[in-house]
């Protein structure tokens, strides 16, 4: 199929670029480059760099491709950032999905798969692993904007016949994730221990965190292409972690010895997060195949390359 997947030159979206690619799918990506790169996207892609906040531009990349499935994967994804700027939050990640909405509508795209969040949208878990059918309750802007666009995309399905698939995702990691950018915590330390610098943990390191490998969220992207129709659907590990023990492993990894230091939790963050995987396999026939350990040892390799 012809496939376009907007944020395709950054860290996730990269990585599902090369998965649609392997799977023998036609792509093209749209990435305003703010966050991803160049060197990211495969040369047997299409990059237009483009924001998703211009209406006009997405279209003219609509009349140019004519894709037949979306992987939206652009937004801004930062839970701390998105506390101090909930108004640019709203503008890319729900104005900026309704103009991918309004485009898909207009030239007639069979499907969209959305990347949501797992992480964010429950807010402060009552239950753990959450499934999908837990309260949605999110504590910061982004994982607010996250959800509204699930809304949306059932508005879209039902009146307009545009199949969707949402797909929660936990923290995802790996290669290609910038330590600069909207990272999470295991760019920054496998950035800074590989760099024999100081690291800082917020809070006690208690708190519980879903870490699963880039390529696997890539997988279940190609799966959804074909599969789950109208389903929102988590891609979580089941397994929940605690940022001492992700710092334990990174430490024996790369070596490093600096003492640990601890600073303040950030407002807005959750304590607990960890989401299933059961509906995922039943129907997109997927669960992660990486474990933690491995995908740390392939994400320092990466780093130090």
């Amino acid at each position: 199929m012809k496939v376009l997947v907007t944020g395709g030159a950054g860290f996730i979206g990269s990585h599902i670029v090369d998965a649609m690619l392997a799977a023998g799918h036609d792509v093209a990506v749209i990435d305003n480059l703010s966050s991803g790169y160049r060197a990211n996207v495969d040369d047997r892609a299409r990059l237009y760099e483009v924001d998703i906040r211009d209406a006009d531009a997405v279209d003219a990349v609509f009349v140019q491709e004519e894709p037949e499935v979306i992987s939206h994967q652009a937004a801004k994804a930062n839970v701390r950032e998105s506390m101090v700027e909930p108004v640019l939050y709203a503008q890319v990640n729900i104005l900026g999905s309704l103009n991918l909405l309004e485009a898909a509508r207009r030239h007639h795209t069979k499907k969209l798969i959305y990347a949501s969040t797992g992480g964010a949208v429950y807010g402060e878990l009552e239950y753990v692993p959450a499934d999908e059918n837990h309260p949605i309750k999110p504590l910061d802007p982004y994982g607010a904007s996250k959800h509204q666009v699930e809304h949306y995309l059932y508005i879209y399905s039902r009146h307009y016949g545009l199949d969707y698939t949402v797909l929660r995702y936990p923290n995802v990691y790996g290669p290609r994730q910038d330590p600069n950018g909207e990272a999470g915590v295991i760019a920054i330390w496998a950035a800074r221990m590989l760099n024999n610098r100081s690291t800082i943990i917020y809070g006690t390191g208690e708190q519980q965190r879903d870490f699963v490998f880039v390529t696997d969220i890539a997988r279940a992207n190609v799966l959804a292409v074909n599969h789950g129709n109208g389903e929102i659907i988590n891609l979580g590990s089941t397994i929940g972690t605690s940022i001492n023990q992700v710092y334990d492993l990174l430490s024996e990894i790369t070596g490093y010895t600096q003492e640990r230091v601890y600073g303040p939790a950030k407002q807005g963050e959750v304590f607990c997060s960890y989401i299933t995987h059961e509906k995922a396999e039943r129907l997109l026939g997927w669960q992660p195949t990486v474990a933690l350990k491995q995908g740390l040892e392939r994400t320092v390799a990466a780093c130090r390359r």
